[in-house]
């Protein structure tokens, strides 16, 4: 599949790559020259491929209040809620982000290679009479990331941009209604832009977000960059960090798992989890050596088999490799050292305090 997007990354020089069932770039220049794009100045990146979800009806907030972790009750007309899915086993379904669009209707943004399964297990627990409708091949999104991003969408859009984090208002671009959310996956400053049309319309937005940004040398920025970016601040990928496997207070996302709002999906078992303790950690480690710990990598202490690296990079900030990765709890103190095998060599790390890079 392609984006509304495609022929343009085509036009760009992008190099592309499937993902999740579309072609998408994962660099247009370099993924270093990118990533300090978005630090330093503004980037756009084409995330169309992510899945747009509309629930609606009487019951919706009891339906997303059931199946997500996060307290819904929270939430207001405009508000972004990062939250995520679980099985009853206390497993990840997915994470995600939840808008509230309207009285009884609300937007889940999830992970383009989770669409069809998140889907089907919405309809399997919904006994709530809540419509569900797959509007992710009907959405274009991108986002518009870094410390310029506000000035940039400044020029565009015809509404003040000074909204809080995680907050979303609805304007207009180029004739086309966009929803722009004060969102991102970067640690930056930096906005999501969502809406509907034609592919000639959003090239419409995209020509125009680049005119703006011309004064801020604005780039593209591929899917390369976003992760190198996302992993700098601690940030997890579903399928790497985060998946049926692992249960969101091991991995962090405690602040997002609130067990006293009431029954939902899976709280029986992250409330166990919470008062046993959990038996590993994700952790956050960096490496002086410059060679990359991946995906898999085995994680020791002391010659003895703790864990496993979940994401690794060489971090274009620090100039030095960082990964995350899950280890037994009892070594997970900060400061602690580890060794984890590269290519048959030990190489040292030591587990720190995310974010990599403070913002």
């Amino acid at each position: 599949m392609e984006t509304k997007f495609y022929n343009k990354h085509i036009e760009l020089g992008a190099k592309l790559v499937e993902f999740a069932g579309y072609q998408m770039p994962i660099q247009y220049t370099s993924i270093i020259d990118e990533h300090r794009a978005i630090r330093n100045s503004v980037g756009v990146f084409d995330v169309s491929h992510m899945g747009e979800v509309i629930i609606k009806g009487e019951r919706s907030f009891d339906f997303i209040q059931y199946i997500t972790t996060n307290d819904v009750s929270k939430l207001t007309i405009g508000k972004v809620q990062y939250t995520a899915m679980c099985y009853e086993d206390g497993g990840i379904v997915d994470d995600l982000l939840l808008y509230q669009l309207d009285e009884n209707e609300y937007m889940l943004v999830i992970n383009a290679s989770n669409i069809e399964k998140d889907i089907e297990w919405m309809r399997e627990n919904n006994s709530f009479g809540a419509e569900i409708i797959n509007e992710s091949e009907e959405y274009s999104l991108l986002a518009v990331q870094g410390p310029k991003s506000q000035k940039t969408l400044r020029k565009i859009c015809n509404t003040a941009l000074e909204m809080e984090y995680y907050h979303f208002l609805v304007s207009e671009c180029e004739g086309t209604k966009i929803i722009i959310s004060r969102t991102g996956y970067t640690g930056e400053l930096g906005y999501e832009i969502y809406f509907k049309g034609s592919e000639a319309d959003a090239l419409k937005i995209w020509d125009k977000i680049f005119e703006a940004g011309v004064k801020y040398s604005i780039k593209p920025v591929g899917l390369g960059a976003r992760d190198t970016l996302r992993l700098e601040m601690g940030f997890c990928l579903y399928g790497n960090d985060i998946d049926q496997s692992t249960n969101p207070i091991e991995a962090g996302l405690g602040w997002i798992t609130k067990v006293k709002k009431g029954n939902f999906i899976g709280r029986d078992a992250i409330l166990k989890t919470k008062e046993d303790g959990v038996k590993r950690k994700l952790v956050a480690v960096t490496c002086d050596e410059k060679v990359i710990p991946r995906q898999g990598y085995e994680i020791f202490n002391n010659g003895n088999l703790i864990g496993n690296v979940t994401s690794g990079t060489l971090s274009p900030i620090l100039g030095k490799p960082i990964a995350l990765g899950y280890i037994e709890k009892e070594f997970s103190d900060i400061d602690s050292l580890v060794t984890i095998k590269i290519r048959n060599k030990d190489i040292i790390g030591k587990i720190v305090k995310l974010p990599f890079v403070s913002k």
